[in-house]
């Protein structure tokens, strides 16, 4: 049976009392039972709780992982023939570079306003620019 289980005292008649035997309670502890089952729910919470934090870990990992290929055989890859393989571009960056360029100048000249000469010298820049990035281009 849970409910009080501290001293009680008896006190006489004074005042605001009507009884002389009228009980007061001087300390109330907690059941025992009820501290027990909340512990034991806490633990519980927090056993499941880690376990799903290291099943999601778990799971995380083998996933980022990925699927493993199967071996191949190394007679069956046979070398790829240097004429069959597509050649890359030999300086895509630069190429992307100079229509960049390229399309800087054309808005710069087709511009309205002067910009206090700044345009012009822009585009003498640009003119520069374009010209050294032609060059290693050629230098393949």
């Amino acid at each position: 049976m849970c409910g009080y289980t501290g001293p009680v005292s008896r006190r006489g008649l004074g005042p605001g009392r009507t009884s002389p035997w009228q009980w007061e309670i001087t300390s109330v502890s907690p059941c025992r039972k009820s501290d027990k089952r909340g512990h034991m729910k806490k633990i519980g919470f927090l056993t499941l709780l880690i376990l799903a934090t290291v099943l999601i870990t778990l799971a995380l990992s083998a996933a980022a992982a990925g699927p493993k290929a199967p071996a191949q055989p190394a007679t069956a890859a046979a070398p790829v023939p240097a004429a069959a393989a597509a050649t890359p571009e030999p300086h895509p960056h630069i190429h992307e570079a100079l229509e960049a360029m390229r399309h800087a100048k054309h808005e710069l000249e087709t511009a309205e306003h002067d910009f206090h000469g700044h345009r012009v010298k822009s585009i003498e820049h640009l003119d520069q620019a374009i010209h050294e990035a032609e060059i290693c281009m050629q230098e393949q």
